[in-house]
Parts: structure tokens; sequence; C-alpha cells
């Protein structure tokens, strides 16, 4: 990242252990980030009210409280991005975390460069999510205003079902997704269990919009967990 770029976003550390606290900051602000430090929920929650950071980084495993509590603390009034970065690898762990708020989700050890190109997808889709009207990764294109979708400029023809669920995806662009959170955004709260759908959905949708269906570039399947539009593929 450009440090010029990321020299205005603070960035909120909440993690107890000091050494993964220490080596963030020093790759955070190396890429022009300015750091705030928690180790504890409590103490991450005063942080987040009183420095409103642009992005958090969020621990699950904290000693004063659970980190999952922190975020749903965190969503009652702040829609700052947060990556939870943790040891927890299990699927449910990441669908409670996705389902509850989170815009990423990073397992410990982890890529530092992986780590710098989720928050860079995380900042940049709150920036866009008012202000984006076209969609672009890879030959797709989605204009949001006129309702098109667009293939290497060959315009493709989507059910309303299949664009509710593009646009879904588009919104939340570099994003995984639940599978609940889908069903419920495209079908309703009375749909979360029907996974089904989504499967017969996503095959349809890859079939329109990927060169090779059967190797998805842009839909990524998120093993157990959901989907992900790639985004500026």
């Amino acid at each position: 990242m450009n440090n010029a770029t990321a020299q205005s976003h603070v960035v909120l550390v909440i993690d107890d252990e000091a050494q993964i606290r220490r080596l963030l900051r020093i790759t955070l602000e190396a890429n022009g980030y300015k750091v705030i430090e928690a180790a504890g929920g409590k103490d991450g929650l005063v942080e987040a009210a009183t420095r409103r950071p642009d992005i958090v980084i969020l621990d699950l495993g904290l000693p004063d409280m659970d980190g999952v509590a922190v975020l749903k603390r965190l969503r009652e009034w702040s829609q700052a991005p947060v990556v939870v970065l943790s040891v927890r690898d299990r699927d449910e762990d990441k669908i409670v975390a996705l389902d509850e708020g989170a815009d990423d989700y990073v397992t410990k050890p982890f890529s530092t460069p992986e780590l710098l190109a989720r928050l860079r997808v995380a900042i940049r889709h709150v920036q866009s999510a008012d202000e984006e009207v076209v969609f672009r990764s890879g030959g797709l294109e989605v204009d949001l205003v006129e309702r098109r979708v667009s293939v290497k400029g060959q315009e493709v023809k989507l059910t309303v079902t299949e664009y509710a669920l593009l646009r879904l995806l588009v919104r939340h662009a570099g994003r995984v997704l639940t599978h609940r959170q889908i069903l419920k955004e495209v079908w309703g709260p009375n749909a979360v269990e029907q996974t089904h759908y989504l499967r017969v959905y996503v095959a349809r949708l890859r079939e329109k919009i990927e060169q090779e269906p059967s190797r998805p570039v842009l839909l990524i399947t998120e093993p157990g967990i959901g989907y992900r539009l790639i985004a500026g593929a």
C-alpha cells in the first residue's frame, strides 16, 4: 500500500498477546497506518469509542471477555470494518464471527501480506459502499443504477433472484458472506437453513459470469462458511 494512502487510516489492535501487538504495530506502521493497542476487550471498546478507528483487528481469545461479545458491542454503534485475527480455525467459529458483523477472518499464524491485503479490501469496501455505482472485477461489470450486468462487454441476462444475489455480493465485495447471511438477505429469514437454494443459484450465477464455471475466479467458495466475490480481480 502507498504510505500516503494509508497515512490517514487508524487501526485499533485488540489482542492480549504483546508479541502479536508488537508485530502488528511494526508491520502496520511500516505500511503507513497509525496503530492503537488494547490488551483486552473492555479497553478495546473504550479505545474504539474514544478514538474512532478506521478499522479494527480483533482477537477472539481475550482475557476479560470473549471477542465475539466485543464484536456484538461494537456493532451496536460502529460500522468500522472488523478483521478477526484468531487461532480459532473451526468453521463454526468463523461463521459466528462473520454472522455477528466481522468483515473478514484471518487465522494465526498469519501471512503478513495476506493480512495487509485483507485490510485494504475492508477499508476500500467501506469507502466505496455508498458511492460506487459500477462494480468491475476481471471481465465482470455490474451497473447498480441501471441494473445491468455484462461480461467482457457482453450483456448478461439474470433472473430477479440471480441479480439480487449478485447485487448483495457486489455490495460486500471482498468480504466473506456466510450461507445464513446470504439466505436471509435474498430469500428472507425463513430460508436461512435452505442452503440448497444457495448452491443452485451460485451454480447458475457462475455459469453466467465466470469464464470457466467449474474453476471460478470471481465467485469463490469459502468451504463450510459461505462465499466471497473477489474485488478487482
